[in-house]
């Protein structure tokens, strides 16, 4: 069922950096996305495939990993992602580019999770640093960064009990717990 896949597709940011993903691997998850409704059909998004090390390296060093775990730097060597996936948008592009994007990225975790691996959706990355560094195409801006690997942490669903406190937090075992709002407390009707 839809909903169990999507419960299992959690943002993951430690792997098993040793297990590589294969290039036909990710085109399959980027093929995902490239059938998956855009925003009148414009289809304007483009994606950078980053699976070796070095281009990984272009990538990882201006990721900010995690904004609710302040005393964490990201994942250590070792727990790295074996790849990334770079969303990339015209830029002046219409406005849907952040829906599309969304539905694009959406489509790329669900076809990991499918394929037993899983990733994290990276907004806040230095992006021009990675754009100079890949030198990639001048009219294009990243969006986001969908880093990918076989996960090597537990990730949790808990339910809120403070409707103000919402933020994920690790427990003394490592275990990454994500509180999530009832389906009554989102509801407006």
């Amino acid at each position: 069922m839809i909903l169990d896949l999507i419960k299992e597709n959690r943002s993951y940011r430690r792997f098993d950096e040793a297990k590589p993903i294969l290039r036909t691997q990710l085109e399959t998850m980027i093929e995902a996305a490239r059938i998956s409704p855009c925003a009148a059909n414009l289809q304007t998004l483009r994606f950078y495939i980053s699976a070796t090390p070095a281009t990984n390296q272009a990538i990882y060093p201006h990721i900010k990993w995690a904004g609710y775990l302040r005393y964490w730097d990201g994942p250590v060597e070792g727990e790295r992602p074996a790849a990334f996936i770079l969303v990339l948008a015209p830029r002046g592009s219409s406005q849907f580019h952040h829906t599309d994007s969304g539905i694009a990225a959406q489509s790329i975790l669900l076809t990991a999770t499918e394929m037993n691996f899983g990733g994290c959706i990276i907004a806040s990355l230095d992006k021009e640093a990675v754009h100079h560094n890949l030198s990639l195409p001048e009219d294009y801006s990243i969006v986001m960064a969908i880093a990918l690997g076989v996960p090597a942490e537990k990730v949790t669903l808990d339910d809120v009990v403070d409707p103000d406190d919402i933020e994920y937090w690790r427990d003394d075992e490592d275990v990454h717990h994500v509180p999530k709002r009832a389906l009554k407390d989102i509801l407006i009707n």
